[in-house]
């Protein structure tokens, strides 16, 4: 695995190897020690998968509070998206910063976002599979949302020319600047 660290402390890029043949190819997309050996030692409870229709589904910016905070690990199985993080740590020198990164079937790259950064995506083509690891379980009552287009943010969603496809939550989440509840 290759690790490549992003303007963001913590975010981190990571690439699979494939390993292939005239059959196809193979690849270790979660090591454990691998991943500890890189300093990232992190307790994964639970895997997820989304799948999404059309092109511009956007889901996010979401994040849970503590005590159920998410590392999230994320990967495509299907299409591409493109997937975003931003700094929600009052403290920190990048608050209210993101990166945005292309995570596709094709390339095997993953995005770390530990707890502490809003993550979310939007996928570039259609009929597209999304699996992430999360370090902590479900929490409705820990579950919050930013609002994807909060201008403080200027995330260059690239979406189509009909906009994005959103839930109901997503459509209403708040401002960042309106959070009481960050890290």
């Amino acid at each position: 695995m290759e690790f490549i660290e992003t303007a963001l402390d913590g975010v981190v890029e990571i690439r699979a190897k494939r390993f292939g043949d005239d059959r196809g190819w193979f690849s270790e997309t979660y090591k454990q020690h691998t991943l500890r050996d890189a300093g990232i030692d992190i307790d994964f409870v639970q895997d997820n998968e989304s799948f999404s229709a059309p092109t511009g589904t956007l889901r996010g910016l979401h994040y849970q509070t503590a005590p159920h905070a998410q590392d999230k690990l994320i990967r495509v199985i299907h299409g591409s998206i493109l997937d975003v993080a931003v700094d929600i740590r009052r403290a920190s020198h990048t608050f209210g910063k993101h990166v945005a990164v292309t995570l596709t079937a094709q390339d095997a790259n993953q995005l770390l976002v530990p707890a502490g950064f809003a993550h979310g995506f939007c996928t570039l083509e259609p009929n597209t599979r999304v699996a992430y690891k999360v370090s902590g379980q479900y929490a409705p009552d820990c579950e919050r949302a930013i609002r994807w287009d909060d201008a403080d943010l200027a995330v260059a969603w690239q979406l189509p020319a009909t906009g994005p496809t959103l839930s109901e939550k997503d459509e209403i989440a708040p401002l960042l600047a309106d959070q009481p509840d960050l890290f």
